[in-house]
């Protein structure tokens, strides 16, 4: 352990000695781990032993930083973030765990020496699939930055045993599977059944006067459900600080009735157990019925309830008084999911600890933060009053006591504007009466912020104007971020190696130091090395996942223009495949057509209930059929759909992409990080004015940029107006040649009714204006066409944008954070040795 403890800073020249110490420390854990962990041989063990085998040594090098660091933050009492998210989708941990160790090529040495291949064995982590896209994957990427800029955090959330779901194709539809990410355990993980937690749901209150002649109030709930805490490092980058990952699974206080399993009810016996666990099966249960809202209200609940009671423990045990919760604690609610976690305080403080309603609602509103990731309304969780007080009766009524006085405030800034009063309430009294949870979230916070310009811009102005105008010194942007150690230095080796070696090992750490290749665009020999280096990027993809996942062939020439990303109407896949369409037809028509071989990559999930999001990736797939198969256009272009996209195949995807679709409605993505993660591999970005796109294109210049459609404002103005999609139809062409294609049934085999709905949807309501980008959009594209036959320009530009991605580093959003709203400030760790723990021990 302690050859690894010292690993050279990325700054520093490396030391020879060191490597071969380290080399020699990974291998002899390996065997150890292998030999005494997993009980095998190396003539019964199979890759994913051999796996398990580097990731517990792995791990023993984590557990020192981690160890050391809890020691730290436990003696100073350090201010910390408890960072709440419904998702935590961190992606495979072996080799980014490598990278920040430092020691990513001495354990390829060290495997090698025993005939292994690291790559096939990273092959083998299995995904936690605990996130379905931008969500997950921003509170991954900021854990991840506030371990490198040593700030105390843990992360709460919930362990899916289930995850999402594992996504299979057939026929082109989506399939939902059991994704069983933890079948062969999680080496990363260590199970805390001492810090396990009640859950109180559903039953009555009781309200009672106590000793004091005080009121009070006593929640007896109908059953109990215990969280057990499994905690997982997350390690900065060539540090000593390893954050800690706390993620809830729901256990029955008693697994097992022995006296109903004798009357025979083997069922009953256990029956306590399967509900309780249901809590933390699946992510994202369908809510299409009664029964999956309240599952989902439940696991919110569940996962906050379990983590502000972890956080008072870990206040008594550093004997801090719960009067400093808001000092000791900055809770960042990840979107609304969490913002239950308000009330929960509330209860936890007034009932459990008796304090005065008016200081626990102070210590509340300054312990919150409330992040907003959508500008979407049915994304703003809003609960019918009757589901909530069923699971949680205490919570409503503490709610309306919270909505009696903020009204009460609300009333007295503004003088009989009884509209805004009903439009800022609590409950929604409009029909079915709700609980709005966004609501509950600003009123309940001290800041809140938009994730990037202009999302934070439409939140003062249309989503959460009300709350603007009441509290503008609330707000504040906070344009999200991307870790730059997984998604460069890790997902594209090739291409981090040239950049340090152009300009030093800085960048890891300090993204804008990018900036400094821009100079080098110029020198043909640096051109000519990042081009090669994304040809081979993009040979590897059509390789390792394209061809032997999808069984399709393509020409790593061609252009890769690539759509990865949760699949939804507002992100407009079908207008990408309207595109692609067009392309087609010309091409039928004209087959000695002037145009550069492209290969169209597309990925996402939908969810299970979206019919049309599901719609949409059978339309992707009919075409690629079509067009694969096609001998006049089948060298030219190629779609591909790559099933289950992940955090691990979008480390392959990122690198190799040439086009970065970015395509969303104008005022409907509030961010989006996908974008950052291709720019940052230097693709060129074709998009609309939206979410982090306006602030890329500010960063990169229009002549790097591929700008196509319809702004916020005007597609507000063309609403107003009354937008009538046919009209496009009727007098574009070209649009109503693709959608007659659609429509007769060219793509489903003669069936004119399969894509219907969709196309039905498009010509009759259109709700995101893809026939009125579809021209703007068709021609950006013949843009691209001619950008991309010049390949020393477009090698230009790709080297453009990554030199200019220095501002979309999670690790600058983290400052940002950290300055702004948390006020924290970081801590370094020094390393504990073996001495020294026997020191505390004795």
């Amino acid at each position: 352990m302690n050859d690894l403890a010292e690993a050279p800073r990325h700054h520093e020249e490396p030391d020879p000695g060191h490597n071969d110490a380290a080399r020699r420390a990974i291998r002899q854990s390996f065997l150890y781990h292998l030999f005494y962990t997993l009980g095998k041989l190396p003539l019964l063990a199979t890759k994913t032993d051999y796996y398990l085998a580097l990731a517990f040594g792995v791990r023993d090098r984590l557990l020192q930083r981690w160890i050391s660091t809890a020691t730290v933050y436990t003696k100073q009492g350090s201010r910390t973030v408890a960072y709440l998210s419904a998702e935590f989708l961190m992606g495979p941990h072996l080799g980014n765990n490598l990278v920040n160790l430092g020691v990513y090529d001495e354990a390829r040495q060290a495997v090698g020496e025993l005939g292994l291949d690291l790559d096939e064995l990273l092959y083998k982590e299995e995904e936690p699939g605990l996130g379905n896209g931008g969500l997950g994957r921003l509170a991954a990427c900021f854990v991840d930055s506030m371990a490198t800029l040593e700030i105390p955090c843990v992360g709460y959330g919930i362990r899916y045993e289930f995850g999402i779901f594992y996504q299979s194709l057939a026929d082109g539809w989506q399939v939902e599977k059991t994704d069983k990410w933890l079948r062969f355990g999680n080496p990363w993980e260590l199970q805390r059944p001492e810090w396990a937690v009640q859950v109180k749901l559903g039953g009555t209150t009781e309200h009672y006067t106590d000793d004091h002649g005080r009121v009070q109030v006593r929640w007896i709930p109908s059953r109990v459900v215990n969280g057990v805490p499994y905690d997982t490092p997350i390690l900065g980058y060539r540090n000593n600080t390893a954050n800690t990952l706390r993620l809830w699974s729901a256990e029955a206080p008693e697994s097992f009735d022995f006296a109903v399993f004798n009357q025979g009810n083997y069922y009953g016996a256990v029956n306590q157990k399967v509900i309780s666990e249901t809590l933390s099966k699946v992510l994202y249960p369908n809510d299409e019925h009664i029964e999956g809202k309240e599952l989902r209200l439940e696991q919110q609940y569940f996962f906050v309830s379990c983590s502000l009671q972890d956080m008072l423990r870990i206040m008594h045990a550093q004997r801090i008084p719960i009067t400093r919760f808001h000092e000791k604690f900055a809770v960042q609610l990840n979107d609304t999911h969490p913002a239950i976690a308000v009330v929960e305080l509330m209860r936890l403080l007034v009932d459990e600890h008796h304090l005065e309603w008016d200081d626990a609602w102070q210590i509340t509103r300054n312990t919150f933060g409330y992040t907003n990731h959508t500008l979407l309304p049915e994304a703003l969780e809003r609960w019918p009053l009757a589901l909530f007080k069923k699971v949680l009766p205490r919570h409503l009524e503490i709610i309306y006591e919270i909505n009696v006085r903020f009204l009460d405030e609300v009333r007295r800034r503004f003088l009989g504007d009884d509209e805004r009063v009903a439009r800022l309430s609590l409950i929604d009294e409009a029909g079915e009466r709700y609980v709005r949870m966004a609501h509950v979230a600003c009123v309940g916070s001290h800041a809140i912020n938009g994730v990037a310009e202009l999302h934070t811009n439409l939140l003062k102005q249309d989503v959460l104007k009300d709350f603007f105008e009441l509290w503008p010194e609330k707000f504040s942007n906070k344009t999200n971020g991307v870790t730059p150690r997984r998604w460069l230095l890790l997902s594209n080796p090739q291409l981090s190696r040239l950049i340090t070696q152009a300009i030093g090992p800085e960048w890891i750490r300090d993204l804008d130091e990018l900036q400094r290749i821009e100079p080098l665009a110029n020198k043909a020999d640096f051109r000519a090395g990042w081009r090669e280096i994304k040809r081979a990027n993009k040979r590897y993809l059509a390789d390792v996942l394209i061809r032997k996942r999808c069984g399709i062939a393509v020409d790593p020439d061609s252009m890769f223009d690539v759509q990865v990303k949760r699949i939804h109407e507002y992100k407009r896949q079908h207008l990408a495949a309207l595109h692609i369409i067009a392309m087609y037809h010309r091409l039928k028509s004209s087959p000695n057509l002037e145009m550069v071989p492209r290969t169209f990559i597309f990925g996402g999930k939908a969810a299970p209930g979206y019919r049309i999001a599901k719609l949409m990736i059978k339309l992707i797939t009919s075409i690629g059929d079509m067009v694969n198969r096609d001998p006049v256009t089948r060298d030219r272009m190629r779609v591909v759909f790559v099933p289950n996209f992940s955090v691990s195949s979008g480390q392959r995807i990122y690198p190799a992409a040439d086009l970065s679709e970015q395509i969303s409605t104008a005022g409907k993505e509030a961010s989006g990080t996908g974008n950052m993660k291709f720019q940052m591999n230097g693709a060129l970005t074709i998009g609309t004015m939206d979410g982090a796109n306006i602030e890329i294109l500010e960063r990169v210049g229009e002549e790097n940029f591929f700008l196509f459609g319809l702004t916020a404002q005007q597609v507000q103005e063309r609403r107003k107006a009354g937008y009538v999609p046919k009209d496009y139809y009727d007098s574009n062409p070209e649009l109503r040649e693709v959608v007659d294609l659609i429509r007769h049934g060219f793509f489903s085999r003669g069936d004119c009714d399969l894509f219907r709905p969709l196309i039905d949807s498009l010509m009759y309501h259109d709700p995101y204006l893809v026939f009125a980008d579809f021209q703007s959009y068709v021609d950006a594209q013949q843009r691209v066409n001619a950008a991309y036959g010049d390949k020393e320009q477009w090698t230009r530009m790709s080297i453009m944008n990554a030199a200019r991605s220095g501002k979309f580093s999670s690790d600058r959003t983290i400052r940002e954070y950290c300055r702004d709203i948390w006020h924290v400030k970081s801590t370094p760790i020094p390393l504990l040795s073996e001495e020294d723990v026997r020191a505390e021990l004795m």
